[in-house]
């Protein structure tokens, strides 16, 4: 039986957002998200990690190369949102919050058809060195 390991990687990209909820008054916003609801926006140097469950390969002892993990964030996550306004540059934040869990969420989602069907195991945002979410397909 081939050993089942986790494996992670780390990316990182830019992008502005503006916390707001369309389910929420433009007082209740303010109110919930404080600054974070500043109308012109702010940003965020974004770290993304992505852990993979999978058996390792005993003839090469790696599970999945590194390699093509990182260029499949690059391709899936990095090159659509980085450098971006997440409520005007992207599809996905139109009415959704981009909270750094629903980011995670939308990474997930961006990257779950690109691996190894059930290989995906958890997708953290780190938004700044204290706030990080984290999702795992539930």
């Amino acid at each position: 039986m081939n050993p089942i390991v986790y494996i992670t990687r780390r990316a990182t990209f830019s992008a502005a957002h503006r916390l707001h909820s369309s389910r929420l008054t433009d007082v209740e916003n303010a109110q919930v998200f404080g600054k974070c609801n500043n109308p012109a926006g702010h940003g965020h140097n974004y770290v993304i990690e992505v852990t993979l469950r999978m058996p390792m390969d005993p003839r090469t002892g790696m599970a999945m190369n590194l390699v093509d993990v990182k260029n499949t964030i690059e391709a899936q996550v990095c090159a659509v949102l980085d450098h971006k306004h997440l409520e005007h540059d992207t599809p996905y934040f139109k009415d959704l919050p981009s909270t750094a869990e629903n980011l995670s969420v939308v990474c997930w989602n961006l990257l779950k058809a690109h691996f190894p069907e059930g290989s995906l195991h958890e997708v953290r945002v780190i938004e700044t060195e204290n706030n990080s979410a984290f999702y795992r397909g539930e």
